[in-house]
């Protein structure tokens, strides 16, 4: 399993079985640095959604009681585990990274810390469960984010808005 991104970079691999083994380990090291719930540490993003290609990335959702309170020293305790605090900006989310090496050139993990069981949290698991028990849902996700890959393989903004409409869609099934 070769996990990893450059910046801006987009391209998919098949689905890969092994994304779930190594998210596993990944929950485990989250759950023993920050002393954390195992039902704080969800695994998200395509690579936790059976069967369709994604970008070879592992999504986590890590859920805190208060965004608005977190010390300092939760990022240390992220950073003794190899993830950092990105400069990215979203609203109700703080993203961390872990990369390949020191050059920090290729990511290969995203946190996405959240209020635990806020809107934001129920979103995104209302999304990985949604589309991993409806196979056409899952294949028109899949056609989008293939149909993008086959124009560019740069411009993860891009890439992210040509999605955006469909994971509205499957949002709003769950209001």
């Amino acid at each position: 399993m070769n996990l990893g991104l450059k910046r801006n970079e987009v391209k998919l691999v098949p689905h890969n079985q092994k994304w779930s083994m190594e998210f596993k380990e990944v929950q485990i090291d989250i759950q023993s640095a920050l002393d954390l719930d195992f039902e704080r540490i969800e695994h998200i993003g395509s690579t936790a959604i059976k069967e369709i290609a994604a970008k070879p990335v592992l999504d986590i959702l890590v859920g805190v009681d208060n965004l608005e309170e977190i010390e300092e020293i939760l990022f240390d305790k992220f950073k003794k585990i190899g993830f950092y605090r990105l400069r990215i900006e979203r609203e109700n989310e703080i993203v961390l990274a872990k990369f390949k090496d020191d050059s920090f050139n290729e990511k290969t993990h995203f946190i996405h810390l959240v209020q635990f069981e806020g809107e934001k949290w129920r979103d995104l698991i209302f999304f990985r469960d949604c589309l991993n028990s409806n196979e056409s849902l899952r294949k028109e996700y899949e056609q989008i984010k293939i149909s993008f890959v086959a124009k560019q393989n740069t411009g993860i903004n891009e890439y992210t808005d040509a999605k955006e409409v469909f994971v509205k869609r499957v949002f709003d099934m769950n209001k």
